[in-house]
């Protein structure tokens, strides 16, 4: 694997960023508290589709890259999936087993990349992308590598940002310089993807848009869920 295909899905920036965090991220008010309060709302609507085909009762086998320290991993493994959690991220992937083993949750995880995956020619039914791709350098190309490793009828699951003026607005400047949500430098809106682009991007790689949702808070609440509302955050279900 040459290093310019390694980074076209991996920006050393973003890894280094994101293991500078592996320490706090189970720390549910720390800096990665809003992927803690999103993160029911995203698997809930995972697990709604995943019962819609069936899937649940098969005990599929599931990668989630860019899995980070593991908040969808464990909770799809606690959904009875077959989780690989995969991230170029070592310190992360190191936290990440450290948390599945003290709570006895059965992930398996992996330091790596996509490209290393196709290479080995696995693929599986279901695979996961959350809050990933808006951190990739070349978009388009980390979603024909995900659709390389899905089987037959396999489903991708995405989740994103959309780059309109609320979005910046909210999740960047307010999230990061005005509330303190998130450590300033997360995001780059001008790297947040519109569910046209990105849709554009999926059935280039040869898949099938089947559904997209909007991800929102409740500000008062600060509890998460889907609806119809797209300009923020968003999911997309990809499938082959």
């Amino acid at each position: 694997m040459g290093t310019t295909m390694r980074h076209a899905t991996v920006s050393p920036e973003e890894v280094a960023r994101f293991d500078a965090l592996a320490s706090r991220w189970w720390d549910a008010t720390g800096p990665m508290r809003p992927l803690h309060a999103m993160n029911p709302a995203r698997i809930g609507w995972i697990e709604a589709n995943l019962q819609r085909r069936g899937l649940l009762a098969t005990h599929p086998r599931v990668l989630d890259i860019g899995c980070g320290a593991g908040l969808a991993s464990e909770a799809l493994a606690r959904l009875g999936c077959d989780v690989l959690g995969l991230d170029a991220a070592a310190e992360a992937i190191a936290a990440a087993r450290a948390h599945a083993a003290e709570q006895d949750v059965p992930v398996a995880y992996r330091v790596g990349t996509a490209e290393e995956l196709v290479a080995e020619g696995v693929r599986f039914p279901v695979v996961t992308a959350l809050e990933v791709i808006e951190h990739v350098p070349d978009p388009g190309h980390f979603v024909r590598l995900l659709a390389q490793l899905l089987e037959p009828n396999g489903m991708l699951f995405l989740s994103t940002l959309n780059r309109t003026r609320r979005s910046y607005a909210v999740a960047k400047f307010g999230a990061e310089y005005v509330l303190r949500l998130l450590p300033v430098g997360t995001h780059d809106w001008r790297k947040f993807i519109t569910p046209a682009e990105l849709g554009t991007m999926t059935r280039s790689a040869g898949l099938r848009v089947a559904d997209a949702v909007g991800l929102t808070a409740n500000p008062l609440t600060g509890q998460w869920r889907t609806g119809r509302d797209l300009s923020i955050n968003y999911m997309m279900l990809a499938e082959t």
